[in-house]
C-alpha cells in the first residue's frame, strides 16, 4: 500500500533521538517537531504516531489540548493582535475584524498564497501602547482601522518588490 504522507526528514531527525520511548515523551516530540517545521503537519502527526505506535487520533487529542500546538504554518508576516484586556477595552475587535477582511482570512488561518497569517493572543504585554499588534516581532502601539490598513499595505508593498 502506498504511503499517504511523505517522509518528513526533520521529522526522522527528531524521532531518532527518541528510540524505545512510549506515549510519555509525546508532548516534547510534539514540541521538538513543531520548532523544526514550524507546524504540526498531517504527514508528521502520521509519522509520530507510527514511531509511537499510536493511532493519529490519540496524538491529535493531545496537540488539540493545548493550545501551543498548531496544524498551519504560519505566513511569511504573522501578524499577533492582543485581545487582552487593555486592547480590547482599547478597540482591538474592530481592528481585527479590519484585519481579517482586508486579507480575507480568520484568525488561527494563512492566506492561501502563505503571506499574511493571523493569530489572536491573549496579551503581548504592551498594555500602555493598546491596542497592540506584532507582524513577526515587530510591534505596532495604539493601532486603529486606518492605522492597521497602512501596516498591511506596507508589507504587501514589501512582498512586491
Amino acid at each position: 500500500m502506498p504511503a499517504l504522507f511523505e517522509k518528513s526528514e526533520k521529522v526522522t531527525e527528531v524521532l531518532n533521538k527518541y528510540q524505545k520511548v512510549g506515549r510519555e515523551q509525546l508532548i516534547p516530540i510534539l514540541q521538538e517537531v513543531q520548532n523544526e517545521e514550524g507546524y504540526l503537519s498531517k504527514g508528521a502527526v502520521v509519522q509520530i504516531g507510527r514511531h509511537l505506535n499510536l493511532p493519529t487520533s490519540k496524538i491529535y487529542g493531545v496537540a488539540t489540548f493545548y493550545n501551543q500546538f498548531r496544524f498551519k504554518p504560519f505566513g511569511k508576516y504573522h501578524i499577533m493582535i492582543c485581545r487582552g484586556t487593555a486592547c480590547h477595552v482599547k478597540g482591538s475587535q474592530p481592528v481585527l475584524e479590519i484585519l481579517e477582511e482586508s486579507l480575507a482570512i480568520k484568525a488561527g488561518d494563512t492566506t492561501k498564497d502563505g503571506v499574511f497569517s493571523i493569530e489572536v493572543v491573549a496579551c503581548i504585554g504592551a498594555c500602555g501602547l493598546a491596542p497592540v499588534v506584532s507582524v513577526n516581532g515587530e510591534f505596532y502601539g495604539n493601532v486603529d482601522q486606518q492605522k492597521i490598513n497602512k501596516i498591511i499595505r506596507r508589507y504587501r508593498s514589501e512582498e512586491s518588490v
